[in-house]
């Protein structure tokens, strides 16, 4: 059996939808980076990322459509494991929604508005945590530290008036884009691999 029948569609399309994602979050990361950045000659940081996200979104319109050669999931496995990340990411991203304007309202309420942007990307960073494990990836392992780390240094320098909000803007926002670059290329990488897996399965 060859891996273009063993694979499930899902599991090409996902890659895919993850490809999007990351280019909406790198674009988004890198317009709060740029922002910061304001007065200052590193508008090209901004261009490095935005460029990345197109990539992300061309090759994740490539992906859906491979996708399209795949069959879809049958087996009573493949069928139970899409259901259960599907029920997981979603729980796991609404979570998210919910923590973002909480963590949001505490800073505010603390009389700390400088670490809004802080506080959001922490919580970007914790919900990669519980991702790795449904989605049994160690990479997610390694961007959730990544960005935490980002996160909690951003807010140890402001409170300690290290560097100014817009310092903090553009030292969160250059972070969290590494690290949702990263994904993004890992999503790229992901897909190459399967594909020659599959060219070398074909008899």
């Amino acid at each position: 059996m060859t891996t273009e029948h063993s694979l499930p569609r899902i599991a090409i399309s996902s890659i895919g939808g993850g490809a999007l994602l990351m280019a909406l979050f790198t674009t988004m990361w890198a317009l709060i980076a740029n922002h910061g950045y304001q007065g200052r000659d590193h508008h090209l940081i901004a261009v490095v990322f935005i460029a990345l996200a197109v990539l992300f979104v061309v090759y994740a319109f490539n992906i859906f459509k491979t996708a399209k050669q795949f069959p879809e999931a049958t087996s009573d496995a493949d069928m139970a494991e899409k259901k259960r990340t599907g029920k997981w990411f979603g729980i796991i991203f609404g979570l998210e929604g919910i923590f973002i304007p909480i963590a949001v309202n505490i800073v505010i309420n603390l009389h700390h508005p400088e670490l809004v942007i802080p506080a959001i990307a922490l919580v970007v960073g914790l919900h990669f945590y519980p991702l790795a494990r449904v989605f049994k990836r160690n990479v997610d392992y390694y961007l959730a530290t990544w960005t935490t780390i980002v996160a909690i240094t951003a807010m140890l320098l402001l409170l300690r008036k290290s560097i100014t909000e817009l310092d903090g803007f553009a030292f969160v926002g250059t972070g969290v884009a590494i690290a949702t670059s990263c994904y993004g290329l890992y999503m790229i990488s992901s897909y190459r691999k399967l594909l020659l897996q599959r060219h070398n399965s074909i008899p």
